[in-house]
């Protein structure tokens, strides 16, 4: 999947513009819709974002070429995982790409780039685990702060514990429901 990052400049500050009273609205409006279409085809957008982590493929959502694409991945296994879809959860994913012959350091390499976003307050120890580089000390912080209401309280209670950056890349695997 291709994924398309803006860094600040001449297009956010046009955006900016605009909310602020400028009048480069054509230009902006063409940047959302383009937004919109990149989004409808399943990749992911993101405008602005300082340093930004690449958006994560959908298991339930990625097409077939989208998920060639990725690393350890081919047609036969691209067909197998949208034969069963839709998952539940990342555990279920796990366990049809096991059963499909990827080992665990291919799981891992592969689950930087295919999540399927995991309910912080509903993830159960085993999914989260699979997020890349995650172990039992954050598992438990992850666990404390239950239930969370926001993304908001996920980000300043892992900042207590890793740096920004970190939290930003745990950001994208999870979700609150």
């Amino acid at each position: 999947p291709r994924v398309y990052l803006q860094a600040p400049g001449p297009a956010v500050r046009a955006g900016i513009d605009v909310v602020s009273g400028g009048t480069d609205l054509k230009r902006v409006f063409a940047i959302v819709v383009a937004c919109g279409l990149i989004a409808a085809a399943g990749s992911a957008v993101s405008l602005g974002a300082q340093g930004a982590q690449a958006a994560l493929v959908n298991p339930n959502t990625a097409t077939e070429a989208q998920l060639t694409a990725l690393p350890h991945f081919n047609a036969a296994i691209a067909k197998a995982l949208i034969g069963k879809r839709p998952f539940a959860n990342m555990t279920a994913v796990d366990t049809l790409l096991t059963g499909q012959g990827l080992t665990r350091p291919q799981l891992t390499e592969l689950y930087a780039r295919l999540f399927l976003p995991l309910d912080l307050n509903t993830a159960a120890d085993a999914e989260i685990l699979l997020m890349p580089n995650l172990g039992n000390r954050m598992l438990r912080e992850f666990k404390e702060y239950r239930p969370y209401k926001a993304i908001e309280q996920f980000r300043r209670e892992m900042g207590k514990y890793v740096n920004a950056e970190e939290v930003a890349r745990l950001e994208r695997y999870v979700v609150v429901k």
